[in-house]
């Protein structure tokens, strides 16, 4: 069974573990199979979680906040997050946010300029990227497309918002 579910794509130790429990495969039956995989290499969640940033930050843009919460509800042990995550720094999280800021600006033109802040701000957190980033890349955009943004520099609430 776990290699049927190995064959199409890698999984975590734990989601082998959970469908193994789904099956009612024994505790102790099912901690013998994945210690045995785990030592021949069929599983290894740091090379999971290293492949999961890689393809999920290039392929979806994701920044490191989301691919940390999705290596964790695949049941990845923290360091092994933390260490997968640190492939990607300040710089390439921010080069990633302008070029899907880039492909996103197309679609906003024609509206209002707050609108097409918050869209194009939203679209940057539901991807995990920070708000003062996901707020500087938005604002360097609108303004190398001529949009008057000085409206940034003081209009946010106690709380952030705007």
């Amino acid at each position: 069974m776990c290699l049927r579910l190995l064959t199409g794509t890698p999984r975590t130790r734990k989601q082998l573990a959970d469908a193994l429990h789904k099956r009612e495969i024994p505790d102790e039956v099912a901690e013998e199979v994945l210690s045995r995989f785990e030592e021949v290499g069929l599983i290894d969640d740091g090379a999971f979680a290293d492949a999961w940033v890689e393809s999920r930050h290039h392929g979806r843009g994701l920044a490191r906040r989301a691919l940390a919460r999705e290596l964790r509800t695949k049941g990845v042990d923290s360091a092994l997050i933390d260490e997968a995550v640190s492939q990607l720094d300040s710089e390439q999280e921010e080069a990633t946010a302008r070029e899907l800021v880039a492909r996103k600006l197309r679609s906003t033109r024609g509206l209002d300029r707050d609108k097409r802040l918050r869209r194009l701000a939203g679209m940057l957190a539901r991807k995990g990227y920070p708000e003062g980033m996901a707020l500087r890349v938005v604002r360097q955009a609108l303004e190398e497309e001529g949009e008057d943004t000085e409206f940034l520099d003081g209009d946010e609430g106690a709380d952030g918002q705007y």
